[in-house]
């Protein structure tokens, strides 16, 4: 029976072991930014964007003339 021994580890070998770990580590994070960032989002018209309608409420007497008016302001 032959006894052996376990491998010796050199730091050079840590070393590579580290750096494959962080490739492996950028790669899925590059697939996980692919995956959330690879394509534009969907195209938004400027037209759809604008909401138009009037601030108030149009009131029909605003703009009528009434000639006796200066009258009550002016005279009164």
């Amino acid at each position: 029976m032959t006894h052996r021994t376990e491998a010796r580890t050199t730091p050079e070998d840590q070393a590579d072991a580290a750096v494959l770990a962080d490739a492996a580590a950028l790669a899925d994070a590059a697939v996980l930014r692919r995956d959330r960032f690879g394509s534009l989002p969907e195209r938004i018209r400027p037209e759809d964007t604008v909401e138009t309608r009037p601030a108030t409420v149009p009131d029909p007497a605003r703009d009528t003339y009434n000639p006796d008016e200066w009258l009550i302001r002016y005279c009164g």
